[in-house]
Parts: structure tokens; C-alpha cells; sequence
């Protein structure tokens, strides 16, 4: 059988592994690329088309990827915790097919502008989105303790709060039915506790809560996760491990009792779409499913050609059986706002 993205991510991460200097990088660059690809490279290959042609690969590593579709090696053992769990891009577009029930979601519920690490602005991230056929998106940008993405402090988060109102007073005069959610991906200490004044989160549609700190610990981090959703503020606890595609392999926790408070505060958790991420991943989303949480689903995308990744969640939480009323992206965004609200 061809090898699938999956499996060629893994061989040019294990070659990054035994190469050194500019080898090593331009190994770990693809196999990064790999899981962003649209389409299996054995189909690229055997349609004609040089596995070059494909993000990431020059003309060595696409002749090495071309030698490996035609005598795959064997991939000895299970991958390390940073690389488990993990699907593609492509993976997720074959899966999901043309299914309506599953290719047309509402909103997108994470995504970054210029007002932090972002690469685009409000209007541009908008107009992409209402392109694809989305009804609304959050702007989640970083609060203030993340200086090094340039995270907003509150008088920040109103400038922004007054272009969100420009931007959808545009879009409802130019007669497109979109809007742009007010919301914050707002960073959480070990304790549960936000960054941001409580009062400039009032006038906000949603808020995110993430970890962004000491997230390569092995000990177990349930006692984190509880305090998190038990404040009052948060809506969504973002990419809950802070896991990342050969980088870390994210936090520890009781699983089950986290989706069992998650249910209990009706805090819902995110499964983040950027194929570096997958976060929650697919092992624990049937526990998640059977505690009957609430997902949101976001690309956190930080340029408009990011924001085509939602796939990537979308197919996870269908094969994993969560219902689309437990979804918060098929909400329409008047009962969006609501829950939120409540």
C-alpha cells in the first residue's frame, strides 16, 4: 500500500531526528508540511506531478519522498507522544466528502489579526471567512501577558472592540449576512486565573482561555484544568493540552473528570482545527463525547489561508460521534450568543 501523508510526516521527522544543521530543518520544515498538504502525495505523484511540486519539498527531498512511495520503508514501533494522534489535512477533506451535515458549519470559533501575532486584519480574516460560506467568526487575538505575540491589554481590546463595529456595520450595509464575534483568547495562569480586567470582558461575545505556560510537565494537571473552568469568565477552554506536531506532546490529566466538570460549568472545550495542534485530539474526544460536553471548534488561523483548516476538526469530531448540538460552531449565532451570554 501507498504511504499516506501521515507516514511520510513521520519518516522526514525520524530523518530531521538523524540529520544535523540545515538538513535537520529542512526535515522537520516538511514534515510539518506534510500535514498541511490538500492531497495525498502518492495521488500528486501518480496523477504526474514531481512530489516537489508540494509545499516543503525541494527537489532532494521530493526525490526522497518519491523513493519511499515506491519502496516504502517500514516504520518500526509507535511514534513518540509529540507525533501520536495526529491526521492530515488531506485525511480530513477525503473523510468528510461532500457530507452537508458535516461540511457546512456555522462559524469559526479561533483566529488571530494584526492586534496580536495575527498576519491579516479583522476585515480581511471577515471577508475570507464569509467567502467560504461561514455566518460568523471569533476574534480571539492574545491578552496582555503574551507580550512576545504582542497580546492586547484593555484599552487595546476596545480600539479593537470599535473596528469589530466599523467592520459588521459594513458588512450589513454592503448586504452580507456576517458577523464578526467580539471574543479573546485570553491567557490563563497554572491557577485558572485570566490576565485581563473582568469588566473589559463584560462587552465581549465569547471568551477563550488557554494555557500558554509550563506545558512540557509530565505530572498530572487536572487540579489546572478544574480551576480553569470553574472561572466565571470562560467559555472555551482552548487547545487544552498545549500540544503541538513534533514539538511537545501536551499536559496531563484525569480525563474523564475533567469533561465531567466541563459538562457540570457547561464550559466547552476546543478541538483545534491547525493541523499542528489537533487539540483536543481524537483518542479523547469518545470520552468527551460520552461526558456530553460542549466542543468548539477553531482553526486558529493567524492568515486568512488558514482559516480552510477547520476540516481537520470537523472529521475528528464526527468519527468520534459528538453530535452537531453539542458543537457550538452549528449553533446559528443568535443561540451562540445566548449560551455564551448565560
Amino acid at each position: 500500500m501507498s504511504l499516506t501523508n501521515l507516514e511520510i510526516a513521520e519518516l522526514l521527522a525520524l530523518s530531521g531526528e538523524a540529520a544535523e544543521g540545515h538538513r535537520s530543518k529542512a526535515y522537520g520544515r516538511a514534515s510539518r508540511a506534510a500535514l498541511l498538504w490538500d492531497a495525498e502525495a502518492a495521488d500528486v505523484v501518480a496523477a504526474g506531478e514531481p512530489a516537489s511540486s508540494l509545499e516543503a519539498l525541494g527537489d532532494r527531498l521530493g526525490a526522497r519522498v518519491e523513493g519511499w512511495l515506491q519502496d516504502p520503508p517500514e516504520i518500526e514501533g509507535s511514534p513518540p507522544e509529540k507525533r501520536s494522534g495526529f491526521s492530515t489535512y488531506a485525511k480530513a477533506l477525503s473523510e468528510l466528502g461532500d457530507d452537508p451535515d458535516w461540511t457546512h458549519p456555522e462559524g469559526d470559533l479561533q483566529m488571530h489579526t494584526t492586534y496580536s501575532d495575527g498576519q491579516a486584519s479583522v476585515k480581511e480574516m471577515a471577508l475570507t471567512a464569509a467567502n467560504m460560506g461561514r455566518s460568523y467568526v471569533a476574534i480571539t487575538d492574545h491578552s496582555q501577558s503574551l507580550k512576545i505575540v504582542r497580546g492586547m491589554d484593555e484599552a487595546k481590546l476596545a480600539r479593537q472592540g470599535e473596528e469589530i463595529a466599523r467592520t459588521n456595520a459594513e458588512l450589513e450595509e454592503g448586504g452580507v449576512d456576517f458577523r464578526v464575534l467580539r471574543a479573546i483568547e485570553m491567557d490563563l495562569t497554572p491557577s485558572g486565573e485570566g490576565d485581563m480586567d473582568p469588566a473589559a470582558l463584560e462587552d465581549l461575545d465569547l471568551v477563550l482561555g488557554s494555557f500558554h505556560s509550563q506545558l512540557r510537565g509530565t505530572e498530572d494537571q487536572t487540579d489546572r484544568y478544574l480551576a480553569a473552568i470553574q472561572n466565571t469568565h470562560i467559555n472555551v477552554i482552548a487547545h487544552p493540552r498545549g500540544r503541538k506536531w513534533n514539538l511537545r506532546g501536551g499536559l496531563h490529566a484525569d480525563w474523564p473528570r475533567v469533561f465531567e466538570a466541563a459538562a457540570e460549568h457547561d464550559v466547552a472545550l476546543e478541538i483545534n482545527a491547525y493541523p499542528h495542534r489537533q487539540d483536543l485530539q481524537p483518542e479523547l474526544l469518545p470520552a468527551a463525547q460520552e461526558a456530553g460536553i460542549r466542543i468548539s471548534i477553531g482553526t486558529d488561523a493567524h492568515d486568512p489561508s488558514e482559516l480552510r483548516f477547520l476540516p481537520v476538526g470537523l472529521a475528528a469530531a464526527r468519527a468520534a460521534g459528538i453530535p452537531r448540538d453539542r458543537i457550538l460552531n452549528f449553533m446559528p449565532r443568535e443561540a451562540l450568543l445566548a449560551w455564551a451570554a448565560g
